[in-house]
This record gives C-alpha cells, sequence and structure tokens, in this order.
C-alpha cells in the first residue's frame, strides 16, 4: 500500500508544498523560513517515522501566523490524502513525551470529525521569533482537514521550549500509533459504522 500524499496550498498570503510518506523513516526536509517551527516540524517526522517535506514561502514581513497556520492545514489536507480510508487503520493514538521538567500528553482519533481541545499553558509568550499562540493555530488548521480529533494537554513545564517540544514529540508518536496499520484486521475499517 502506497501511502503517501502531495499537496500545494497557495493564496495571497502563502505558497506551500507538503510531501508526505506515511511509512517512512522520519526524513525531513524542511524550509518554512520559522527556524523554531522547522525544528518542531522535524519532531513530527523523527517521532511519526513519517517522511515529510514541506517548503513554505510565508508573509513573515507581517509576522508567521499565515504561514504557521496554512502549514497545519497543507500538513492535514496531505494526511488525511495519505490515510485515504482509513482501512486497516488502528484509529487512536496516544503519547506521553517527557523533556526534562517538562511532560506532555497527546491523544489523536481518526475518527473523521475534527475537534481540538488544548490546554498548553505557555511560560512565554515567544520562543525566540516564535509566538507561541501560533501553535494553536497550527493544530487548529491541521484538525480541520484531517478530519481528527486531537487533544493536547502540557502536564507541567517550566521552559517554554520544552513545552512546545513535549507537544510536537508526544503529536509524532500519538499519529504514528494511529495510523500505524493494523495486522490483525488488515481490511476493516476501525469503527462499527463501517466508515469513518
Amino acid at each position: 500500500m502506497n501511502r503517501t500524499a502531495e499537496v500545494t496550498r497557495r493564496t495571497a498570503e502563502t505558497d506551500i508544498t507538503v510531501r508526505i510518506d506515511l511509512d517512512g523513516s522520519g526524513r525531513a526536509r524542511l524550509a518554512t523560513g520559522i527556524g523554531f517551527f522547522d525544528h518542531m516540524l522535524d519532531q513530527i517526522a523523527r517521532h511519526g517515522l513519517i517522511d515529510l517535506d514541506i517548503e513554505a514561502k510565508g508573509d513573515l514581513h507581517i509576522d508567521g501566523h499565515h504561514t504557521v497556520e496554512d502549514v497545519g492545514i497543507t500538513l492535514g489536507q496531505a494526511v488525511a490524502q495519505a490515510v485515504g480510508d482509513k482501512r486497516g487503520i488502528r484509529r487512536y493514538g496516544h503519547a506521553y513525551v517527557p523533556l526534562d521538567e517538562a511532560l506532555s500528553r497527546v491523544v489523536i482519533d481518526f475518527s473523521g470529525r475534527p475537534g481540538l481541545v488544548a490546554h498548553v499553558p505557555f511560560t512565554s509568550g515567544m520562543i525566540g521569533s516564535f509566538d507561541t499562540q501560533l501553535m494553536h493555530e497550527f493544530f487548529q488548521g491541521f484538525v480541520n482537514h484531517a478530519f481528527v480529533t486531537l487533544h493536547i494537554d502540557n502536564l507541567r513545564g517550566a521552559n517554554a521550549h520544552h513545552q512546545a517540544e513535549t507537544v510536537f514529540k508526544a503529536f509524532g508518536r500519538a499519529l504514528r500509533a494511529a495510523v500505524e496499520l493494523d495486522p490483525r484486521a488488515p481490511q476493516a475499517v476501525p469503527s462499527t459504522k463501517g466508515s469513518l
């Protein structure tokens, strides 16, 4: 099964291409123009064992909002396309990830229904030049277009970089678990409805 996708999104604010292989090795090529954001996207690839290429050009002379949000949208579209009808996937995934004093939990459901519940009380509004509010925008864009339910909880943390990194690492690991093919039900859609 070839679980790959390539999606391009062009607006007056951004020009983004995402290429994804859900059965990759964790290789990433990232160029969003936002260094910390690239670092976080790399966590998704490495911990999700997803090959991920993202090229983004955005109106960074204004701020990072449109770029980060639209990368989330485009990545969500690519994941939805690569997963297809969800036949054979495990559907649910969760992960706890610590980093020094920080600990986050992420739970995902490929439910077909977009929903985001996020509780990340950042201790700083900025991480370098990255506005921490944009993390919510990224994940909101993702869930709206991947059609998943996503719960994100930063359970503790004093360093904002550590808080964000635990979230993105846990997201990568939860995503990996959810899209993993289940050898016990290779042709089944994991729902009593018969479709997701």
